[in-house]
Formats: C-alpha cells, sequence, structure tokens
C-alpha cells in the first residue's frame, strides 16, 4: 500500500496518546475510528478532545482548519468487528504491556483487511515482541510519537527485522501527511532517537528522589535553572503521565531484575496510589487547576 492510498485509520486506545494522534489524523483530513475497550475510557476521550479543540483552535499547527469539526466527526466504538472494515492503518496505543499489546494485534489481525498496515506507538518496548502476534509481521513497525503531537511533531519509524521496505515507505510517507517530521531507524533500538536520550534524564532524575538524595522541586529546579527550560524531569513527566512513567520503569525492572528499577518504580507507584497520574487527573508530582 502506498501512503496516498491510506483513508481511514483505527486508533487503538483512548488515553492521552490515543486522543492527541486522533486528533493529527482527523485535522489532516482522514477517517478516524477511536477503539477501546472501556466506554468510560470512550466518554473521557470524548470530552477531552471537545477540550483539546478549544484548547487548539488558535494554534498555529491547526491554521485554516474547523478543529471541531473534525473532532465531531470521529467515531468512537468498543466494537473491534465495526472499527476494523476499511482499515488502512492501525495506530495503537494501549498501556505498555507485551502480553496486552499482542493480545490486542491478534484480535485485530482476526478482523483487519489483509492490507492493512499495523503500527504500535510503544513508548519502550520494540516491535519484534509482538510483531508474530499481529499476524503480519512484514505489515507491522512502530509508528511512534511524541506530545504534544501537533507541536512535538517528530515520530519515529522503526521496523523490526521482518518489515518490508515498502512499510517503511508507506509509514514515513503517512508521517509526512499528517505534519509530522519522520525519523528513520534503520535497526531496532529501545528509546528510538530521541526519547533514548529523554529516559536517560527522567531515570536520573527518578533515582535521586527515590533515594532522597533532593526533593522532586530541586530535581527540577536545577534542571531549569541550568538550561532555562520551563519544565524540570517532573513536571514533565506529569505531563507524559506517571502512569506510563510507572508502566515502563516496573516492566524493565521486573525484566531485568535490577534493584534500583525496582525502588523507581514503586516510587512511582506511590503517586498513582493516591490517584496522582499527572496532569490528566489534575494532581501528579505537582497539583493543576482542573
Amino acid at each position: 500500500m502506498d501512503a496516498a492510498e491510506i483513508r481511514r485509520v483505527l486508533v487503538v486506545g483512548a488515553g492521552t496518546m490515543g486522543r492527541q494522534i486522533a486528533l493529527q489524523c482527523a485535522t489532516h483530513g482522514f477517517e478516524v475510528v477511536l477503539l477501546d475497550e472501556s466506554v468510560g475510557a470512550l466518554d473521557a476521550a470524548a470530552a477531552g478532545l471537545e477540550g483539546l479543540a478549544r484548547h487548539v483552535a488558535d494554534d498555529p499547527a491547526f491554521a485554516g482548519v474547523d478543529v471541531a469539526a473534525a473532532v465531531a466527526g470521529l467515531v468512537r466504538t468498543t466494537d473491534v468487528a465495526a472499527a476494523a472494515v476499511d482499515a488502512d492503518l492501525v495506530s495503537e496505543s494501549v498501556p505498555e504491556d507485551p502480553e496486552l499489546k499482542g493480545r490486542v494485534f491478534a484480535e485485530l489481525d482476526r478482523h483487519c483487511p489483509e492490507r492493512t498496515i499495523f503500527a504500535t506507538n510503544t513508548s519502550s518496548l520494540l516491535p519484534s515482541m509482538f510483531a508474530d502476534a499481529s499476524g503480519r509481521p512484514d505489515r507491522f513497525a512502530a509508528l511512534h510519537f511524541h506530545q504534544p503531537v501537533w507541536s512535538a511533531n517528530i515520530v519515529d519509524v522503526m521496523p523490526h527485522p521482518g518489515t518490508s521496505g515498502t512499510t517503511v515507505t508507506t509509514l514515513l510517507g503517512f508521517a509526512d501527511r499528517i505534519g509530522q517530521v519522520p525519523i528513520r531507524l534503520h535497526r531496532e533500538s529501545p528509546g528510538y532517537v530521541f526519547n533514548a536520550m529523554y529516559n536517560a534524564l527522567n531515570g536520573a532524575a527518578i533515582t535521586l528522589a527515590a533515594n532522597e538524595v533532593a526533593t522532586i522541586e530541586d530535581i527540577d529546579r536545577a534542571w531549569t535553572t541550568v538550561t532555562r527550560m520551563p519544565n524540570g524531569p517532573f513536571a514533565m513527566l506529569d505531563h507524559v503521565g506517571i502512569d506510563t512513567a510507572w508502566h515502563i520503569t516496573d516492566y524493565w525492572a521486573r525484566t531485568t531484575g535490577d534493584a534500583q528499577l525496582a525502588r523507581n518504580a514503586a516510587f512511582l507507584k506511590g503517586y498513582l496510589d493516591q490517584g496522582r497520574a499527572g496532569t490528566k487527573t489534575g494532581r501528579g508530582f505537582y497539583d493543576y487547576d482542573t
């Protein structure tokens, strides 16, 4: 399939990234279906997308686009079979659990047309971990977005060893069609390009806090004062989602048996147990107006 042939995009997972990917595709003229197993998640996504539409209405990235109309045209469903009809491209953003992702892709493979390209938005896993479960490893790769999608507009295109060259070319072209700058990776590498550098910062910051070396406020203050950046690592993690950071850290702690990663995961879990997931819940490492 050529990138120019893609017209219908199925976004799986109605969380923060799924919503933003759906918005980006819809505002660039694609038919978009947002799929989630939870009605509550879809209802929250509907409200969140309406809020996003108001928030970005005057953003230069959406100049000349009726964002509200694009959001209104999104289809939301819990029905996998209905969502899969005529899908040209699947973009998956479910939690960072390789077994879960494998099950999701296996089910999608039963319902999607043979031509459909499957792409994962995984932040920390490798597409080869669940490429076979997709049932179409040659048409499977990572298509990884950054947030906010419309302004941090780079997308990593990362194949696994079985991805066809045609699939890579199609995904690079699709990225361009939705206003993203494609970053092509020539082999699998955890964390892609930007995130490999960004995760090193996050890991160091979380380790400092988990080991009670300094407070999160002082860790952020050290970063922002020297770099003159507006946010420190913990403020940035609030936007990413503490739940996402925990899933990644916990997975690698269990996979590697690393004691420090286990302490870091426990530190993050303590915030989640208090209902502090970041800006999405109004409370994270910091409190926000909701």
